[in-house]
């Protein structure tokens, strides 16, 4: 991997901010999981997906941080292939699974600040069990596809990816097989990835007009 090859003076300099972030973000999502697990009243739909969000933000970050980290300090440039592919699958997995869950958070506040009075009877705890599951076996069936299309390409060029950690579109530029069903399903989750997107910003849309519409102070916090 090239890395910050651009810039190698400025290793330990980058080093910092990325470490400091990486803590942070350890930190941070550490503390949220165990409040939400130890506090019985956090136990609702809405601190479910959370707490699934902070599992999913620290599995992202860990899948790349690190390996970045060693690559500043000890220059270390080389990464396995098997390496390479299981951090594709975590990546890919990790980052799915918070696009959707961002639309199940926005619908369930929609519900709950927009619809209050059938928010108990639609989001039950079946339901939220329900979704949790769906997000979790969906991000992993389709890394898992992902990562089986990585594995059939042939590389018998060059074996230097031009980034610093192992993603998709770099790797089919390294590839001398037949990439058209990579290409047709990364144009496919990217186009997922807009509709999530559309969703969450619809749903906080009509949460922001119904607080608009209160007339109490009271009623908008």
């Amino acid at each position: 991997m090239r890395g910050f090859s651009a810039a190698p003076q400025l290793r330990a300099l980058f080093f910092i901010p990325f470490n400091s972030l990486y803590t942070m973000a350890l930190s941070g999502n550490s503390l949220s999981v165990a409040a939400i697990a130890f506090t019985s009243r956090l136990h609702t739909p809405m601190y479910l997906f959370l707490l699934s969000l902070a599992v999913f933000d620290v599995i992202c970050a860990s899948t790349v941080v690190p390996e970045l980290l060693e690559m500043l300090v000890a220059e270390k440039r080389g990464i396995s292939y098997w390496g390479c592919v299981v951090q594709v699958y975590f990546l890919t997995w990790s980052l799915a699974a918070e696009l959707l869950l961002l639309p199940a958070v926005a619908y369930d506040r929609y519900l709950a600040i927009c619809q209050p009075l059938h928010y108990g009877s639609i989001i039950s705890p079946r339901v939220c069990v329900v979704l949790a599951g769906a997000v979790w076996g969906i991000s992993v069936l389709g890394a898992g596809v992902n990562a089986c299309l990585i594995l059939w390409l042939t590389f018998c060029g060059s074996n230097v990816v031009n980034h610093f950690f192992c993603e998709i579109p770099p790797l089919l530029l390294l590839s001398c097989s037949c990439t058209y069903v990579n290409e047709i399903m990364a144009v496919t989750a990217d186009i997922f990835a807009m509709l999530y997107f559309l969703l969450t910003t619809v749903s906080c849309g009509f949460i922001i007009s119904t607080m608009l519409k209160m007339r109490t102070a009271e009623g908008k916090r």
